[in-house]
């Protein structure tokens, strides 16, 4: 598998804080929402599969391990609002929020 962020999936993810990994991902889902509201709609989808690589990244680490269904629920969510049909009713905002917290941790742990 080509990964777009070759030194992460080198194993520096697995490093980082899961409030730092969270974050990230949040970073690339507010990318892919800023994206699609500018009507860029390539960029927008590039985002989101870099989004999706993180998440997957952070689904794979092991520290991860307890929080593994959350993980799953968040990925399969995201993909349902952004590529199916939004069966789960989710809205940008409520993806703004759900990261929100996660991007508040990491920057107080620097």
């Amino acid at each position: 598998m080509t990964h777009q962020h070759q030194e992460l999936a080198a194993g520096r993810w697995t490093r980082l804080s899961f409030a730092e990994q969270m974050a990230n991902v949040g970073s690339e889902v507010e990318r892919t929402i800023s994206w699609k509201n500018k009507g860029r709609l390539e960029f927008s989808q590039r985002a989101f599969e870099r989004a999706l690589e993180l998440l997957d990244l952070t689904i794979s680490d092991i520290k991860n391990r307890r929080r593994l269904k959350e993980l799953l629920r968040v990925r399969e969510s995201l993909a349902d609002h952004f590529f199916f049909d939004n069966s789960y009713k989710s809205s940008p905002e409520s993806w703004q929020r759900y990261f929100h917290s996660f991007m508040i941790a990491a920057r107080g742990k620097r």
